[in-house]
């Protein structure tokens, strides 16, 4: 998406040390990467270009139910606006996915898996 001129915000990803029980009784201790911030800045950006009256349509390529508080927001600033303003959130379905669901109070576009991958920023590309 950086290469056809989107601006992209990213945050660095933080290692937690997580411990789990297995089924047999045993513990594993196991490290997983965080991302932390991000969707306050996705928030935040829906936000503003929606004050300005910058755009009608806001598509959230998610399905973090955090977002729901943004949907309600979106709803509160197009009465205030007296405007129309457009919410959805876009999700990969198909083998290999476990949540075929968007965000609360959106409009769902569920996307084949593969369109999704495509989607995906690489390291390389950063």
């Amino acid at each position: 998406m950086r290469a056809e001129g989107v601006v992209v915000t990213a945050r660095p990803l933080r290692r937690r040390r997580r411990r789990a029980r297995l089924d047999d009784g045993s513990a594993v201790e196991f490290t997983i990467l965080e991302e932390k911030g991000i969707d306050v800045r996705i928030a935040l950006d829906g936000v503003r270009v929606l004050l300005a009256d910058a755009c009608d349509v806001v598509i959230l390529f998610s399905q973090d139910q955090d977002f729901a508080e943004l949907a309600d927001e979106v709803r509160a600033i197009a009465r205030e606006q007296q405007r129309w303003i457009k919410i959805a959130s876009a999700y990969p379905v198909g083998p290999g996915t476990r949540n075929a669901r968007g965000v609360e109070h959106t409009d769902w576009i569920p996307i084949d898996r593969a369109t999704y991958e495509a989607c995906l920023e690489t390291r390389e590309a950063r």
